[in-house]
């Protein structure tokens, strides 16, 4: 899956101090082998090259309360 900017997501890095926040796409970069590295912002900071591996999307409360 590819993510945009603004897309909230998930990040998933036991490494990170971010591990299991959600945060908004800020960038979106990509390598000379074709892969997607992300810049990810964070209330506290930001984390940068991201693997799309490491995130997840996040649910968005908004589609819930347009649904009643």
């Amino acid at each position: 899956m590819s993510f945009e900017e603004d897309d909230s997501v998930i990040l998933h890095d036991e490494h990170s101090d971010f591990d299991g926040e959600t945060g908004t796409i800020t960038n979106k970069m990509e390598t000379m082998f074709g892969d997607a590295n992300y810049i990810v912002s964070f209330e506290d900071g930001k984390e940068q090259g991201v693997p799309e591996d490491n995130l997840e999307p996040a649910e968005e409360d908004d589609e819930a309360e347009k649904d009643d």
